[in-house]
C-alpha cells in the first residue's frame, strides 16, 4: 500500500488546528492550537499541555543570544581610563569561630499513668 493522502493534508491551517511547536514553558516540542494569524502566517499558538500562549516558533527552539565577556560600559571605561581601572584583590577570609555548645536541658520524666 502506498501513502494515502486525504484532502485535509493540502488545506491551509485554520484557527484551533493543532500543530507542533516548541513550548518555552514546557521546554519541549508539544501540540499547540493556532490562536492567531497575520495573513496566511501563524503568529500565536496555545500549548495544549500547559495552556500558555506564546509566539509561533515554527517548531524551533528559541535561541539565546550569547553575551560577550565584557559589557559595553566596561569597554568604554577601559578606553577612557585604562590605568585607572581598580584591581581589587579579595580580602583573606577570617576563620569562623565555632559556636559554643548549647546547654542540654532535661525535663523530669513523668511516671506512667495508672489505669
Amino acid at each position: 500500500m502506498g501513502t494515502s493522502h486525504t484532502w485535509l493534508d493540502d488545506r491551509p491551517p485554520r484557527l484551533g488546528d493543532l500543530i507542533d511547536d516548541h513550548c518555552p514553558r514546557c521546554k519541549r516540542l508539544m501540540n499547540h492550537a493556532i490562536a492567531s494569524f497575520v495573513g496566511d502566517k501563524v503568529v500565536k499558538v496555545i500549548c495544549q499541555t500547559c495552556y500558555s500562549e506564546h509566539p509561533y516558533f515554527e517548531g524551533k527552539e528559541k535561541k539565546k543570544t550569547p553575551k560577550g565577556p565584557k559589557t559595553a560600559f566596561d569597554q568604554v571605561l577601559e578606553k577612557v581610563a585604562p590605568s585607572a581601572a581598580p584591581t581589587e584583590e579579595p580580602a583573606p577570609k577570617k576563620p569562623k569561630a565555632k559556636p559554643a555548645a548549647r546547654p542540654l536541658i532535661r525535663h523530669k520524666s513523668k511516671s506512667p499513668a495508672k489505669k
